[in-house]
């Protein structure tokens, strides 16, 4: 037997593990991509050369209101590189300073203290343009009709009063959505909170017991209705145009798309699948996974989608190993509150009745956890809360490792197979017919 060294990220720190090479089937890091090394230059040839729209400077004129929805500080897509670059070429085509706005997106987590608007935008931007943290329990949110399926659509009063709304931010694998950005920085990003329960509800089975929905996951939007109700609630305010980044698994820059809020999203969309999106033929016995370290593995909160995803790789009744050094681990509290409760069925009936985005997240976490045998790989001090949440806490990965052998030798499984995900918030293991 040869053993392999794999290195898996973990905080601000590499954790080393043997393993047997010839059981481990995929190593999976995502697929060779061409890196930008100039976002700044990127951006302004996105503005300048946009899909399905003309460009920039020709959409806006002399005397329009303009508002900017960005992303928070949850968000690491590099707002304070590309924001600089819009805000320039409005100022070149006659929008001042004073005609400008930015309403962060916050969906429904806290407004920024003016030191982390400094910290995400930069502390030239926040002295030239007025920035706005999106309430979505303001009294003056402007109603704009209900989608399809039932949700009423209210939104940030500064994005629907303005002349011009330009969405940012990034594009990622989501777990309900099967995309970030595009659409997503309208709902839930400026829109209020009865429009993102509404939407959010999606995520869950139509029947009580039958947990989640299997048509909401990542990589996918055929037939997402979490997705296709949140795309009704930002074609209600049309965007006047869009600019979101792509980024390698390895967290480089892989392009700026920019131009009409859908279709260039969707090209974002499909170029983020290809880099990041891995075939397998066969689901394995044992999965190995990290975040891919920090910041992404700060809270238990970020740090699910490590098992989102490699849940896609796992067989059912498997072992997940999952490295999250997660120093804040209970942050938000609402999740964390949530993680640490057993009974599924239960969890699902209280979801149902009063849902939030943390209790979901966490309902997922939890039916991902019950059906297989989970190792967190994680600091000391967090092993009795991780206990809570269903999982047998270790503080190495050889640790989990040596535990997964000693539970493969008393399940009988000689044969077993390993697949190893360092990125695994930001890869995606599909299973091929």
């Amino acid at each position: 037997m040869t053993l392999k060294t794999f290195q898996i990220p973990y905080g601000n720190t590499i954790q080393e593990v043997k393993l047997p090479e010839e059981k481990v089937i995929y190593d999976i890091h995502g697929n060779k991509a061409e890196i930008k090394e100039d976002l700044c230059a990127e951006t302004l040839r996105a503005l300048r050369e946009p899909i399905d729209s003309t460009p920039l400077a020709q959409l806006v004129k002399k005397g329009d209101k303009v508002t900017i929805i960005v992303s928070d500080l949850t968000r690491m897509v590099r707002t304070k590189e590309f924001l600089p670059v819009i805000l320039d070429e409005l100022n070149a085509n006659d929008i001042a300073d004073n005609d400008i706005c930015i309403v962060v997106a916050t969906g429904t987590h806290r407004g920024h203290t003016p030191a982390e608007n400094i910290a995400v935008y930069g502390e030239d931007v926040c002295k030239r343009i007025k920035i706005y943290q999106h309430d979505c329990m303001a009294k003056d949110l402007v109603p704009m009709g209900t989608t399809s399926r039932g949700t009423p659509i209210w939104l940030d009063k500064r994005v629907a009063d303005a002349d011009k709304v330009i969405v940012t931010g990034g594009i990622t694998l989501h777990p309900m959505a099967g995309f970030g950005g595009g659409r997503k920085g309208v709902m839930p990003g400026v829109s209020g909170h009865a429009t993102i329960m509404a939407n959010h509800a999606h995520a869950l089975a139509d029947k009580v017991g039958d947990r989640c929905n299997p048509a909401c996951i990542a990589g996918v939007l055929q037939d997402n209705p979490f997705h296709e109700d949140m795309e009704e609630v930002c074609a209600a305010l049309n965007p006047a145009f869009l600019v979101n980044t792509v980024f390698t698994p390895d967290g480089d820059l892989f392009e700026v798309v920019a131009g009409n809020w859908k279709t260039a999203w969707l090209k974002g969309c499909k170029d983020l699948l290809e880099i990041s999106k891995v075939d397998i033929c066969e689901e394995a016995d044992v999965v190995i996974a990290s975040a891919g370290g920090a910041p992404k593995d700060t809270n238990l909160y970020q740090g699910t989608k490590a098992h989102m995803n490699a849940d896609f790789a796992l067989k059912k009744d498997g072992i997940l190993i999952v490295a999250l050094e997660c120093p804040d681990i209970k942050e938000p509290a609402i999740f964390s509150d949530w993680c640490s409760k057993s009974d599924l069925l239960q969890m699902e009936k209280e979801c149902r009745a009063d849902f939030s985005i943390p209790a979901f997240v966490a309902f997922k976490t939890r039916c991902i956890i019950a059906d297989c045998t989970a190792y967190m790989v994680t600091l000391p001090e967090n092993f009795d809360y991780v206990r809570q949440t269903g999982q047998i806490p270790v503080a190495t990965v050889a640790e989990a490792w040596e535990l997964a052998q000693a539970k493969l030798k008393e399940q009988g499984k000689d044969n077993y197979k390993i697949i190893v995900m360092s990125h695994a918030s930001s890869t995606l293991p599909v299973l091929k017919a």
